[in-house]
């Protein structure tokens, strides 16, 4: 039996007796390459399918979604607004986009203009399916929604005595095939969801508004991934999006500057501060939906632009 990493299309033989305790009793099961040490879930189904068969076929694993959490640890950057307009807009391009909510604010539901009966709370404690979970939120986007009730999952999975940390990736392994994208809004600060997002995901998009203390948020946040790299080389800090850039005064302009200077090949083109970005959400609306002509819908057009890697998206 052989098994392919996802990442870098290593092929692993793998003994049939041992994946044999797992299609028996149906128990998650996750490998490591031994080559790019990527962690990754393996379909129970498929392995089934591979020991009924006589032969010995390649286990060629389907397309898997690009996952990319939004986080910061500082507060009011734009992550919730950021999260919601990015999966609009690559749902409005035709991707297949789920978003999950981290936060207990829950307030990506609320964005949307719907109010998710459960979410990903339910999911976690196994309580529901994932489609009993997932509501559609739009044409091509699904919501998985957050809210006070994960306060409470993030104590259980404080008390987990080993592997805490993938509490999350497990609960939504069998989802990663199901979707081109998979964007999650996380809570500011640090705690053990967090850490979770990050083991889960392998891109990471940071909201930096142009104020002091979001920047030093930055710096502080760029130690704390640099501690989860360590275990966990896949994840990336992949794109810096500068928010609330007001060219009517100095100081943003000034700042955008410093992070030009600082973080070339990471920074994406600057969110200006609009009337329409904070309206929106009053109306459940997306921006593209709200104002189309706006300078903030141009911006967020062009985020997805730069996250797909597809110049012609909206064109």
């Amino acid at each position: 039996m052989i098994i392919v990493c996802p990442k870098c299309s290593r092929k692993h033989k793998v003994s049939p007796d041992a994946v044999k305790p797992y299609i028996q009793s149906g128990k998650k099961l996750f490998a490591t390459c031994k080559a790019c040490k990527y962690r990754f879930p393996v379909l129970i189904d498929s392995l089934r399918d591979l020991e009924q068969s006589a032969e010995q076929p390649i286990l060629e694993p389907k397309i898997r979604a690009r996952k990319i959490c939004v986080t910061l640890s500082k507060g009011g950057v734009g992550k919730t607004t950021t999260s919601v307009n990015l999966s609009c807009g690559l749902a409005l391009t035709g991707y297949r986009v789920l978003l999950v909510d981290t936060d207990t604010q829950g307030q990506s539901a609320y964005m949307l203009g719907k109010k998710p009966g459960a979410g990903l709370t339910e999911l976690l404690t196994g309580e529901l399916t994932p489609n009993e979970c997932i509501l559609e939120a739009r044409k091509n986007l699904w919501l998985l929604g957050g809210g006070k009730s994960l306060a409470g999952v993030k104590r259980i999975i404080d008390r987990k005595s080993y592997g805490a940390e993938w509490a999350l990736s497990e609960a939504l392994s069998n989802l990663d095939t199901q979707y081109d994208f998979i964007i999650m809004d996380t809570a500011p600060g640090w705690d053990q969801l967090i850490v979770n997002v990050l083991f889960y995901a392998t891109e990471v998009l940071v909201p930096v508004a142009l104020e002091v203390m979001p920047l030093h948020g930055l710096s502080e946040f760029l130690k704390s991934l640099g501690s989860i790299q360590k275990y966990r080389k896949e994840i990336e800090l992949k794109y810096i999006v500068p928010t609330f850039l007001d060219t009517r005064i100095k100081g943003p302009q000034t700042l955008y500057s410093q992070l030009k200077k600082l973080y070339p090949d990471k920074l994406c083109a600057p969110i200006h501060y609009n009337e329409s970005l904070a309206e929106a959400p009053s109306f459940g609306k997306s921006i593209f939906e709200f104002a189309p002509g706006s300078r903030a819908s141009a911006d967020y057009r062009e985020l997805v632009r730069k996250v797909s890697m597809n110049d012609k998206a909206f064109s």
